[in-house]
């Protein structure tokens, strides 16, 4: 032995310790979290998302019978495809009104009529 004695080291002061930082994560705290302001819930973007694809599918549809509708020989049957095509875009519409729990007589309906309406010009424009 050399002869010199030290001691045992003393655990560092608490008040000396560094502050932690907010940006780094410190084991045993959870995470803050920031107030959501104007966030929405689970249950509304699952609305949105049902909607959407409720929506887009029904509306790809109709503007298959209307693209069905062009290439048909007889008149009187792409007439009656068109139509079809707009109960299918109002149905779509009504779809997602109804998904969002709004009434169903709504002026959003008219959006439906789009691909028929295209439809008609394409077709005996």
């Amino acid at each position: 032995m050399s002869g010199s004695y030290r001691p045992a080291e003393q655990p560092p002061d608490r008040r000396s310790a560094p502050r932690p930082r907010k940006h780094l994560m410190t084991p045993g705290q959870p995470p803050r979290r920031a107030p959501t302001s104007g966030a929405m819930t689970i249950g509304t973007v699952q609305k949105w998302v049902l909607s959407a694809l409720a929506v887009t599918t029904i509306m790809h549809l109709s503007a298959g019978i209307v693209l069905a509708a062009k290439y048909i020989d007889v008149r009187s049957s792409a007439i009656g495809l068109l139509v079809i095509s707009a109960g299918f875009g109002i149905v779509a519409m009504a779809a997602g009104l109804l998904i969002h729990g709004k009434s169903v007589v709504h002026p959003l309906l008219l959006i439906g009529l789009i691909p028929p309406l295209v439809g008609v010009w394409w077709i005996f424009g």
